[in-house]
């Protein structure tokens, strides 16, 4: 079976193996053709009909190759079509062992190693370089789809944005994207591979009897390109993106022998392929009008990365062992069905908006001046094109009243905007005519509207009593009225809770009358607005900052001069770091406290208040139908359209509930926002308390565990010696920092483009190691050389988690 088109292309790979099955896998000297052989079962009394010899079509046989082999088969044509808009999907597909972790990703023991992801990246970075007349920008984002559920393998890093983990698929006008996961601009080879490394820290993997290190979810990792002319007018761009995916092997419980939520991650992997491979089936057949993306969660994604425009590339690893001859067969017809995809990849070309509107106002003041140009060769010097000003507005309307009046034969227009000045002059009057004809005819009669229930025609209701009662609501033929009220009847007032401001103010209530009788009126609640937090004056606080400051410098003073010879206790130096050296996070720390404790008591008012107004309108839809049934009880009155006539007082509460839902929807929108200023004030505490433990920690290390010695070594590396264990500090001695940097020199003579890979790989390793170390208590047996004067470090600029 051959692909159809040429967007979509399949190769196989043989994972390297002692016993490989050569009776049973043939590989064709065209390097395109696979001969699958299995034997038959000769067990006696059996007949087996069964299908034993097979033959497959791919594009590629990828036997016992190296890394490098492999990323200019699959990926080096795409990868360099991703410059020029076009979109594509390089996918690692088969049974769990069969390498398609180490084919997409690689190893980092080893430069050589390096699978599909790194390479990629690098290949990038270079012809991004290359390129001098094109401005190229790349985005990179890691996501894992782990027993359908989404998650971002970035998030742990600082520059991640905040996200309340829900993560979803949507679909809009530039595809198919997941809202909630986080995209980081890189402009450096070393930024994409620290990211694809600190992602690679957070999957999820288990052990089993077929793989130690099985992936138990699918990663994307995609690279998104946007590729612009360096010319300042042109408006298209192209913007195109690689994803790179990691599928989960398909796994047979019987032979993996997994069990527990191992058994359980297993099942959901083997659905989703399933699902995948119901999505490819569906994709073929020209005939199918639905295909199933929803089913899960990886064929939503994948929604437009396969076939189409989007170059498709697959990766089918397979084991070339005789006891995984089933799961390579599985394997390679889900090659052929991948195969049968249409495909036509075109580039992804968007427009500017902006450079758009540039471009058209730069167009249109071109095409006023050859208008005017054109004005002056014919004579007409006068001509305006501009807005037309309050003066020329008001002659235009003088000019059609006068026209009207009969005054002046012809209005004088000289262009488009004068004539549609005109015309608006025109419709003007006729509209002031038309309402002058109706207050003159109101005066003379009383207009009726059928459509308004209030003017509407109410009979009179037969009234029946003595001359001597009172009555309250006399019937006068205006207004409503439905009869007499008797004497013992009183009238119900609904009693309202006064809301308050979620910042703590009062509500202030306006009344604005509703045209009811007897000047009745309905309130509206507006919210003011919120109080300023009163400031400090700025004298006093520096002040107080400059006397604090002294002091504590003198504390410090004696500490250095005391040289204690065991380190003193954490607690009284975290204090006096806060009032010293971290007196400026701890500042921000104060300042932010305050204002999400301003921000929760809002919302805790907030809340109270809204559930004030869900009483109040319980309270009203019971009068409500009280009143309905009262109504319905003594008999509905019907006006000429046959709608039923409410009285004054149903129509009030008719009012009041339509202003205490609106309120309460009002309410609700701002306790939802006001949610999200919480959750994002609760973010910044965090930050803030976290960077006040860092620095504290480092502080503490560099002023009392780590010797002058130490630290005048680890000065000569990008790392702060309070970053790293004392322990460490002291094996790492000169000798070793020699050997290393000989070693890596040798490395970077031999491979130049490896150095952003190893300072990655570097970077990595240093993170790991700071959070074990600031994992685990701090060893408080080493002391300080007597006489030794500790270093301080500078003082920092102050932090950026602050509320502005």
């Amino acid at each position: 079976m051959s692909s159809k088109s040429s967007g979509v292309k399949v190769f196989a790979r043989v994972r390297t193996t002692t016993n490989f099955a050569s009776d049973m896998i043939e590989f064709l000297p065209d390097n395109q053709t696979i001969h699958i052989h299995t034997r038959l079962d000769q067990r006696k009394d059996v007949v087996n009909n069964q299908h034993s010899d097979w033959s497959f079509k791919v594009d590629g046989i990828l036997h016992n190759a190296p890394q490098d082999v492999v990323y200019k088969a699959v990926a080096k044509n795409v990868v360099s079509s991703t410059i020029n808009g076009f979109s594509s999907t390089i996918m690692c597909y088969g049974q769990t062992g069969a390498g398609k972790t180490y084919t997409m990703t690689g190893a980092t023991e080893k430069y050589d190693y390096r699978g599909i992801i790194p390479r990629a990246i690098q290949q990038i970075f270079k012809e991004v370089e290359e390129q001098g007349d094109l401005s190229l920008t790349v985005y990179v984002s890691y996501l894992e789809i782990y027993n359908e559920t989404l998650f971002d393998l970035l998030s742990s890093l600082p520059d991640s944005l905040a996200s309340d983990g829900h993560m979803a698929i949507v679909e809009d006008n530039y595809g198919v994207h997941v809202r909630g996961l986080s995209i980081h601009q890189v402009s450096t080879e070393e930024d994409a591979l620290n990211y694809l490394f600190e992602g690679e820290t957070n999957r999820i993997i288990a052990s089993h009897t077929m793989n130690k290190n099985s992936s138990r979810s699918h990663c994307i990792f995609t690279v998104y390109v946007q590729t612009r002319w360096k010319e300042a007018s042109e408006v298209k761009y192209l913007a195109s993106k690689l994803n790179m995916v990691d599928l989960a092997g398909s796994e047979r419980l019987g032979k993996t022998g997994s069990e527990g939520q191992v058994m359980r991650e297993a099942m959901y992997i083997n659905k989703s392929l399933s699902f995948l491979e119901q999505t490819i089936i569906a994709l073929a057949d020209p005939k199918r009008g639905h295909v199933p993306f929803r089913q899960s969660k990886l064929t939503h994604v994948l929604k437009d990365s396969l076939g189409g425009t989007c170059h498709t590339i697959l990766v089918a690893n397979i084991y070339g062992e005789a006891a995984q001859i089933e799961e390579t067969l599985s394997t390679l017809r889900f090659s052929s069905r991948l195969m049968c995809i249409p495909a036509e990849p075109a580039p992804n070309v968007y427009s500017d908006p902006k450079k758009l509107v540039q471009n058209l106002q730069k167009e249109i003041q071109l095409l006023q001046d050859e208008l005017a140009m054109h004005n002056i060769l014919a004579n007409r010097r006068q001509t305006s094109y501009e807005a037309l000003t309050e003066n020329q507005v008001q002659e235009i309307k003088t000019q059609v009243s006068r026209y009207l009046d009969g005054t002046l034969d012809e209005i004088n227009i000289t262009n488009l905007r004068q004539l549609r000045e005109s015309f608006a002059q025109f419709k003007i009057i006729l509209q002031q005519q038309g309402q002058e004809i109706e207050t003159a005819l109101r005066k003379k009669y009383i207009l009726i509207d059928k459509m308004n229930k209030a003017t509407s025609y109410t009979p009179e209701p037969v009234v029946t009593g003595t001359a001597e009662e009172t009555h309250v609501g006399e019937v006068s033929g205006e207004g409503f009225g439905i009869g007499h009220a008797p004497t013992s009847a009183k009238a119900k007032k609904l009693k309202t809770k006064k809301g308050k401001d979620p910042t703590g103010g009062n509500i202030k209530k306006e009344r604005t009358s509703i045209g009811g009788k007897d000047g009745e009126t309905v309130s509206q609640v507006k919210d003011p607005p919120p109080p300023l937090l009163p400031e400090k004056d700025t004298t006093q606080r520096d002040h107080e900052v400059l006397s604090a400051d002294s002091a504590q410098s003198e504390l410090v003073i004696k500490l250095e001069d005391s040289k204690p010879s065991t380190p003193p206790p954490k607690t009284s130096m975290f204090e006096l770091f806060k009032n010293e050296k971290g007196r400026e996070i701890n500042r921000i720390l104060m300042e932010n406290k305050s204002i999400l404790n301003m921000k929760q008591k809002s919302v805790k008012e907030l809340t109270e208040r809204i559930n004030s107004i869900k009483e109040e309108i319980d309270i009203t839809n019971q009068a409500l139908n009280v009143k309905k049934k009262e109504r319905q009880h003594q008999g509905d009155y019907m006006n000429e359209q046959g709608d039923p006539v409410i009285d004054e007082d149903e129509f009030n509460l008719v009012m009041q509930l339509k202003d205490l839902k609106h309120q309460y929807r009002h309410d609700f929108d701002t306790l939802r926002d006001l949610k999200v200023e919480l959750q994002y004030c609760h973010k910044l505490v965090d930050q803030c308390r976290l960077r006040l433990l860092t620095e504290f920690n480092i502080w503490y290390n560099e002023s009392f565990l780590i010797s002058e010695d130490v630290q005048n070594t680890a000065q000569k590396d990008s790392i702060r010696p309070g970053l790293i264990p004392d322990s460490r500090m002291l094996s790492l001695d000169e000798d070793d920092k020699e050997k290393f940097q000989r070693i890596q020199d040798e490395i970077l003579m031999e491979n130049p483009g490896s150095a952003a890979f190893y300072r990655a790989r570097m970077k990595l390793k240093q993170r790991q190691n700071y959070l074990n170390a600031m994992a685990q208590p701090q060893p408080v047996t080493i002391r300080k050389k007597p006489g030794m004067i500790t270093q301080t470090i500078k003082n920092k600029p102050p932090s950026i988690f602050s509320v502005t």
